[in-house]
Order: C-alpha cells, then sequence, then structure tokens
C-alpha cells in the first residue's frame, strides 16, 4: 500500500480516436492535485492505426500479437522519456466493451511495461468495476471531481470529454469526496469523433475534419438526425456507456449524402447526443468545460454553445490542459489505486458501491521507490 502524500505519477491514455498515446505527470495524493509535469504526445503511424483499426471489437484469446506489439512499443517510447516519476497509470487500448456482456478489454500487458520501465505500473483499470455491476466506464470523472477543486469551483459544474466517444461528468465540488452521493454523476452521451472521423478518412483520406472545414461547408440532415435521437440508448438512465461503435449505423444515415453534408450531420449527431445527456444533469451545471480533441472542432462547439444556457468552454479557459486531461486522469487514478481509494462510485459507473480497480504490476529487479514509501 502506498503510504499518503505526494507523488509524481505519470498517466498514459491511448483513446479511442487511435490517434496516438498521451503521456503527462500529475503532482497528487490521490485525493488532490498539486502541479501538473511534464506531458508527451507519441502518434500512431498510419500503418500503427490500420492495425489497431483490425483489432477492435476483438477479444482475449484472438490473434492480437501484432496490435499488442503497437500499443506496448508507443506506450514504451512514449514513457520513456519522463525521469523521477514513482507510479505510473496505464490505461491501454480498448478493443472492446460490452459491460452487460462479455465486460471490457483493455489491450496492454502492465508486467512488461513495468519490466521495460523499470517503474511499478497500474493497469486493468475497469474489470473490477465491471466485475460489481458496473459499466466500467467513463474513469476520469474521480479526477474531474479534484480539477473542480484545484480551480476552486464553488458551484455544480461539467466536463465533457469529446474523443471518440463523448462523455459528460456533472460535478459538485461542495462535496468533500467524490465517492460521497451526489458528488458526481457520469456517463457517455453518444458518439463524439469517432463516425466523423471515419468518414473522412473512408471519403478523403484525412484522419478528421480539421478545423469542422467541412462541417462548415454543409448543412445538418434534420430527417438523418432525428432517425438518430431515436436509438434507445437515449432513453436509458445514466450511468450508461458505450463502445466506440456502438452506433455504427449512424454512417449509414449518411451514406448517400454528399461529403460537405454527411460530416455536418454526424457533427449535428454528436452535438445532439451531448444536450439529451445534458439533460441528466441534478442541477444545470454553472458552466461547461470542454476535453478532447472535439474541443478543437469550431463548427461542434459553436453547436453547443447556440443550444446550451451555460458558457461551453475548453477547460484551457481554466488552465487546464485538454489534450492531457485523460492521461493526467490516470496518473492520479493510479495513485488512488496504490493507495486502497475507491476509482468508481454508483453515480460514475452504476457499480453498487465505490470500488478500488486496477492491477499493480512491480519490476522485479531495481523498483524506484514510491513517494514515502513502497506499493
Amino acid at each position: 500500500m502506498l503510504k499518503a502524500g505526494r507523488i509524481r505519477a505519470l498517466g498514459a491514455m491511448s483513446g479511442t480516436s487511435l490517434d496516438g498515446v498521451d503521456a503527462a505527470v500529475v503532482e497528487t495524493d490521490g485525493e488532490r492535485i498539486y502541479g501538473f509535469g511534464d506531458s508527451v504526445y507519441r502518434a500512431y503511424s498510419a500503418q500503427e492505426q490500420a492495425v489497431l483499426s483490425a483489432a477492435l471489437g476483438r477479444w482475449p484469446g484472438d490473434d492480437l500479437d501484432e496490435a499488442l506489439e503497437v500499443v506496448q512499443r508507443a506506450h514504451i517510447e512514449a514513457l520513456s522519456g519522463f525521469g523521477d516519476v514513482g507510479l505510473i497509470g496505464f490505461h491501454g487500448q480498448t478493443l472492446a466493451h460490452e459491460p452487460q456482456g462479455r465486460g471490457t478489454h483493455q489491450l496492454g500487458d502492465g508486467d512488461a511495461l513495468a519490466e521495460a520501465l523499470r517503474v511499478p505500473v497500474v493497469w486493468d483499470f475497469r474489470s473490477a468495476d465491471i466485475r460489481l455491476g458496473g459499466e466500467g466506464a467513463p474513469l476520469a470523472p474521480f479526477y474531474h471531481f479534484a480539477c473542480a477543486q484545484w480551480m476552486g469551483a464553488t458551484a455544480p459544474l461539467a466536463f465533457l470529454n469529446l474523443g471518440g466517444v463523448g462523455n459528460l461528468t456533472w460535478v459538485d465540488p461542495r462535496r468533500d469526496r467524490p465517492e460521497e452521493e451526489g458528488a458526481l454523476l457520469a456517463f457517455d452521451t453518444g458518439p463524439a469523433n469517432a463516425p466523423i472521423n471515419d468518414v473522412t478518412m473512408a471519403r478523403r483520406g484525412q484522419p478528421f475534419d480539421r478545423d469542422g472545414a467541412l462541417a462548415r461547408r454543409g448543412e445538418v440532415v434534420q430527417g438523418a438526425l432525428e432517425l438518430f435521437l431515436d436509438e434507445p440508448y437515449f432513453l436509458r438512465m445514466p450511468p450508461k456507456s458505450l463502445d466506440r461503435d456502438a452506433f455504427r449505423d449512424m454512417i449509414a444515415l449518411v451514406e448517400e449524402l454528399d461529403d460537405a453534408d454527411a460530416v455536418a450531420t454526424l457533427t449535428g449527431m454528436s452535438a445532439a447526443a451531448v444536450l439529451r445527456g445534458m439533460e441528466h444533469c441534478p442541477e444545470p451545471p454553472e458552466r461547461l468545460l470542454v476535453t478532447g480533441g472535439g474541443r478543437k472542432n469550431p463548427v461542434l462547439m459553436e453547436m453547443l454553445r447556440v443550444a446550451l444556457d451555460c458558457p461551453v468552454e475548453p477547460v484551457e479557459a481554466v488552465g487546464l490542459d485538454g489534450d492531457m486531461l485523460e492521461a493526467q486522469a490516470f496518473a492520479h487514478l493510479a495513485v488512488r489505486v496504490a493507495r486502497g481509494l475507491p476509482t468508481s462510485c454508483p453515480g460514475t459507473t452504476g457499480v453498487r458501491a465505490g470500488v478500488s480497480g486496477g492491477t499493480i504490476s512491480r519490476p522485479s529487479h531495481a523498483i524506484r521507490t514510491m513517494g514515502g514509501g513502497g506499493a
């Protein structure tokens, strides 16, 4: 068990957009944030993206050696340049997520990573939550709670991550702990960047709609949008979560449209999913802080600003790094796991009670000390 006190932890995140590995340092005791350290982005090559894309939807026992090699190599390269860190949080690459079915699958080997980097590694964050009846996602909300306290928030606010999938965290910073009843409500809102990226790649060979240029030239087709919003997922009460391709049929709704209208409509669908999600907030948030790649899409951000009654801002408006927030989250969560603190609760994943998920792997030799004591 990690003793109380601050520690420099390093977190890594490779999201469903399959763009690359984010790595970032946070100084934390697992409850409060005391500072932020260096960060690195290691992009996946086109060939690596193709390997990972081909592995999506696959489970342990399938032939995943090539994909595992990509994940391990990219993470070792991203994480090896950091000095003076006592713990690493390794999320791995999500390939499949069926919380009510086969569970969840994040590809990656924490044992091998600990040996390669000579630092204890916390990984497999989601499985314990699912075993106890939770959705296994989203997990960043406990870090969002710490961020709200770090920024001195005094009224409810919301964080929106627009990655491959969108997820929303409503935070009440007046509560003392994230696992306290009423402190957090979190859930996946619906698809965000993934279908837009898939269509721009398939039609134009472009990995994403840079600056919303295609969406700006097109029009949202209301009939397709209405069919999208008929999806039963939007009627489910949170907490709830999605796999990257859970809304794969939405691409069929735009296949007859030209490129600009197709991307505009998919962008409108992503925004509309968020609007439906905001209806579940226990109290209207004072502001909506947006992280993830979607915050760089001015068309998507403008759709949200026009439709919502609260300010919609990138997290940089409060001094946070929207490119590294999820990597930082898994650094923070790693410290919570090492200290035996909960990483999810009924309000974030629907798990029956607060649970500390994650496995700790230690290198066999030359273990670096972890803050004030051993892991």
